[in-house]
């Protein structure tokens, strides 16, 4: 029999004598059927070392060879993107990371090498629904509504993108990691919306409520030992149920108008209101100024008064004398001709008034002409 050929499955598990040349080939021992493990590995080897032409000290060395052979089978190598997950018959006892390594032998323990740079995602809520087609159920239009914090309904929608944290929880510590995922990513999501307000979470507070989804997310993750990384929770679209989609748009456009009245209103207030406390501050201070001055001037003229008074009861007749003619100064200095009687008493000295200043008047005109 060649080497190539198939055992006997009748052979016996002893190995007898080698046949001589002149025997038939049926002679040779053949590998058992169905035993053990260990006694038919034994057989398996005195068959072969049979065919080989191994026996006594070549049996050995065949059995060294295979024992070497079989333990460093136990060595493996974990690549950059992979993590070891050492089973020790079947139960989970180690997780090595990139490298060389080394385990027990099969069947004693065996290595999983699963990806853990690899990058997942998956849809949530209303964009899951949109993406599924018509081809849902009539339920399915109700799977991304959620109530809002001040009692409001929309229909939300997210984008998840995990990856493996711990090889060893990932594939041991829960039965269903992504579906555990799928039910705490809307569960966290759902709670993150409870506590928003409907115009917070359809405008300026989408980012934040992305960044609480996911930092609720990995805290429900952890607290479960699932293995799982949240990288990104991404919002993808926060709208009111289509049923009711154009009552809330009149709604919002109503808001609106209100909103741009109130700033309008706010602009003319604020425009009119500091000119107006201007204006009064300046008629106050003119009203100040003004009263000021006229009780300096009627204080002046009170002392004016008195000063003149007490000069008159000390001198009745000087002090008349000189109010005349103060009063008639005044009055002639502003009189534009000037009469003189020379046949009054004492008047025949008196030079004749010559009106100079109108004769002033022409010579200079003449000078300014040449």
């Amino acid at each position: 029999m060649t080497p190539t050929q198939t055992p006997p499955a009748d052979a016996a598990p002893d190995s007898p004598e080698p046949a001589s040349d002149s025997a038939p080939a049926a002679a040779a021992p053949a590998a058992p059927a169905a035993p053990a493990a260990a006694p038919r590995l034994l057989q398996w080897l005195r068959y072969y070392a049979h065919l080989l032409g191994l026996q006594g000290k070549g049996g050995w060395l065949l059995a060294g060879f295979v024992a070497i052979a079989w333990i460093n089978s136990g060595l493996y190598m974990v690549q950059p993107d992979e993590q070891g997950v050492v089973l020790r018959f079947g139960r989970w006892v180690s997780t090595t990371g990139p490298g060389l390594h080394y385990h027990l032998p099969y069947p004693f323990e065996i290595v999983l090498h699963p990806k853990v740079t690899q990058v997942n995602q998956f849809r949530l809520g209303s964009a899951a629904t949109s993406s599924a087609g018509s081809g849902g159920g009539p339920d399915d239009t109700h799977d991304g509504q959620m109530l809002t914090g001040d009692e409001n309904i929309v229909e939300a929608g997210s984008t998840v993108w995990w990856r493996i944290k711990d090889a060893g929880e990932y594939l041991f510590r829960v039965r269903d990691p992504e579906g555990a995922l799928k039910i705490e990513a809307e569960s966290a999501l759902r709670e993150v919306i409870g506590r928003t307000p409907i115009q917070a979470a359809m405008s300026d507070k989408r980012q934040e409520i992305a960044n609480q989804t996911r930092d609720l997310l990995q805290s429900l993750l952890d607290r479960q030992h699932a293995g799982i990384l949240v990288t990104q929770v991404q919002l993808q679209r926060v709208d009111p149920p289509s049923a009711v989609i154009d009552a809330f748009n009149d709604v919002q456009r109503a808001r609106a108008d209100q909103e741009r009245a109130r700033n309008e209103a706010e602009a003319y207030a604020n425009d009119v209101l500091p000119r107006a406390r201007g204006e009064a501050v300046r008629i106050a201070q003119d009203a100040e100024a003004y009263k000021a001055q006229t009780i300096n001037l009627a204080q002046g003229d009170a002392r004016s008064f008195m000063a003149v008074y007490q000069s008159y009861a000390k001198a009745k007749d000087v002090t008349a004398w000189r109010l005349y003619m103060e009063s008639v100064d005044e009055v002639l200095r502003k009189a534009t001709r000037v009469i003189i009687d020379t046949s009054g008493k004492g008047m025949a000295g008196v030079v004749p008034y010559m009106p100079l200043t109108d004769k002033g008047k022409p010579a200079v005109a003449k000078e300014g002409a040449k």
